[in-house]
């Protein structure tokens, strides 16, 4: 006898929930202590969960309908959802292609000195400047600077079109708090789902071999710190400068191209930076839908237990992410710089 039969006896629902059904699927607790050649046992009042209460009336669902629920709506909605975001997101499957190409093509000697030229102009500091080129020359000596141009292809990608949408949804929430109330959860929900569960509906929508479906995946991780931080940045900007520029008869799009936007500016660029930074961490877990780059060496010395090529590889990364994280900072530094000077 289940421990819940007199709840539905009390509540008169003995007729409705029908006679036990011996031939339903088992639990996960059931089957276990099957397997084992004992019982099944719990807790003296165990929880009601479905499971529990589907012992007493068969009306209640299982746990595994539920996911089996989940599951079948989706692929129901699958080929709905294939034909609307195929045609949205291929523009993103070319892109990644296109800038893995072009750095996987690109000569080292063009390259390299390209990467310190842009990490100068961005810096203006020396002692970043040829930490980048060490660091680059350090990777190529161990034979990673083509699995290093991936990674950093990929990156280059995500974080462009991270900001690109993330900052004008940011300042769309700043003008708007009706906006703000309703992105916020769904950007709580983007920051907090686990890094792994972002893989899982997108391998169902898009082939493995396609580039969108790590693209996507990286691109939702990366963009939730620029689109708070812009929203942040423009909140922030003091009210007596806004009562200032509408004193000199400044429109809406005048302040904020003119007066908000370069006062939010420090912190959009340390949201860019925190994007940068979660597109990298995002990259290595792509690696298990076949993005190439440094990933791709990691997962291999966790798969074949070979020790010095996975810590080789990590130590790659570390060197990638010291590099944008040093060079993005040296250009806030110089942002907050400017502000100050004006």
């Amino acid at each position: 006898m289940a421990f819940y039969d007199k709840l539905f006896s009390a509540l008169g629902l003995s007729d409705w929930c029908g006679t036990s059904d011996d031939k339903a699927p088992l639990s996960l607790a059931d089957l276990a202590a099957q397997a084992g050649g004992q019982e099944a046992s719990g807790p003296l009042i165990p929880i009601p969960s479905f499971d529990n209460l589907h012992e007493s009336c068969n009306r209640v669902w299982q746990s595994r309908d539920v996911t089996n629920g989940i599951e079948e709506g989706f692929l129901a909605a699958k080929p709905v959802l294939k034909t609307v975001l195929d045609p949205i997101t291929q523009p993103l499957s070319w892109m990644l292609d296109g800038a893995l190409w072009l750095f996987e093509a690109m000569p080292w000697f063009i390259m390299v000195p390209l990467l310190v030229a842009i990490s100068w102009y961005a810096s203006r500091s020396r002692p970043v400047t040829i930490f980048v080129a060490v660091s680059i020359m350090l990777l190529a000596v161990v034979d990673h600077y083509d699995v290093a141009m991936q990674t950093l292809s990929i990156i280059f990608v995500c974080t462009t079109i991270s900001v690109l949408f993330g900052v004008p949804i940011g300042i769309a929430m700043s003008k708007s708090d009706r906006l703000q109330k309703s992105v916020v959860p769904l950007l709580d929900l983007l920051q907090t789902l686990p890094t792994f569960v972002y893989l899982i509906p997108l391998i169902f929508l898009f082939s493995v071999t396609e580039s969108k479906l790590y693209g996507i995946a990286i691109i939702l991780y990366a963009i939730v710190p620029v689109i708070r931080l812009t929203d942040l940045g423009i909140r922030l900007v003091d009210r007596d400068v806004i009562e200032a520029a509408n004193a000199f008869g400044m429109n809406d799009r005048q302040k904020l191209m003119r007066v908000q936007l370069p006062l939010a500016l420090p912190n959009i660029m340390a949201g860019i930076n925190q994007t940068i930074m979660m597109s990298l961490a995002m990259v290595v877990i792509a690696s298990l839908v076949s993005a190439p780059g440094l990933g791709v060496n990691v997962l291999r010395g966790i798969r074949n237990l070979e020790l010095g090529v996975g810590i080789v590889a990590g130590i790659g990364i570390v060197l990638l992410a010291v590099i944008l994280d040093r060079v993005s900072k040296a250009a806030l530094t110089r942002v907050d710089k400017t502000q100050v000077k004006h």
